[in-house]
């Protein structure tokens, strides 16, 4: 029972650093899209860039911090499969974009709530299980 135990300390931990993680990564990527879609660029080139930078700085933290301890060390594979994930919720980021602020007229900031909102809970389970697992 003790293991039990342990074993959702461990994973609200994850949780607590991953959420954390992704709050900063959430604040530089909403803040480098809102500014290239509003001002510089068409909203989804605006993702291709944001997104880019986010990933970059999100594999480092998570990988050292928010899963640190959890299954595997950082290998090739762990990169590649890392970066799978990251290409989902890029594909998801992508589709909010395109449709809030394409079909439905939206506000360049519109997307912002899907994407931090959606994206990350489906990226965390993805990384727990596939990635970091």
């Amino acid at each position: 029972m003790a293991s039990g135990l342990n074993v959702s300390q461990e994973t609200f931990g994850q949780l607590v650093r991953f959420a954390l993680v992704g709050f900063f990564l959430a604040g530089i990527y909403s803040a480098i899209y809102w500014y290239l879609a509003t001002y510089v660029m068409p909203p989804v080139l605006a993702v291709v860039i944001a997104f880019a930078v986010a990933v970059s700085i999100g594999f480092v933290l998570h990988s050292r911090w928010s899963f640190r301890g959890h299954g595997k060390t950082e290998d090739r594979r762990m990169k590649i499969k890392f970066f799978a994930v990251q290409g989902s919720g890029f594909v998801l980021n992508e589709a909010f974009t395109w449709v809030l602020t394409g079909p439905m007229n939206g506000p360049t900031w519109w997307p912002l709530v899907p994407a931090i909102l959606v994206t990350p809970l489906a990226t965390y389970m993805l990384n727990r299980q596939w990635v970091f697992g």
